[in-house]
């Protein structure tokens, strides 16, 4: 698992907003230092020196994260072919 960063706002709509150390693919599954799934990465917005990345939060454990909260990703790993299978020269 590779460290997202710590949790600095929730939205009103129960979304937790972080500050990313390392880019995340949108939909990888987002958990907490005791691999408690909290919810899944749902935007990545911001600079591209220092994005920010939208969590969308299971409803049963992702209520009640508070702020400073380390939070981590498990990278997803490509499945079947790459995109250049049907590439003839």
């Amino acid at each position: 698992m590779d460290f997202l960063g710590a949790v600095e706002e929730r939205t009103c709509d129960g979304r937790l907003i972080v500050q990313c150390n390392v880019l995340p693919e949108i939909g990888d599954p987002v958990f907490d230092r005791k691999q408690n799934r909290i919810g899944t990465v749902g935007r990545v917005f911001g600079p591209v020196d220092g994005p920010y990345a939208s969590v969308s939060t299971d409803r049963s454990t992702g209520t009640n994260v508070p702020k400073g909260t380390e939070l981590f990703f498990k990278g997803r790993t490509q499945n079947g072919k790459g995109k250049r299978r049907n590439r003839r020269d």
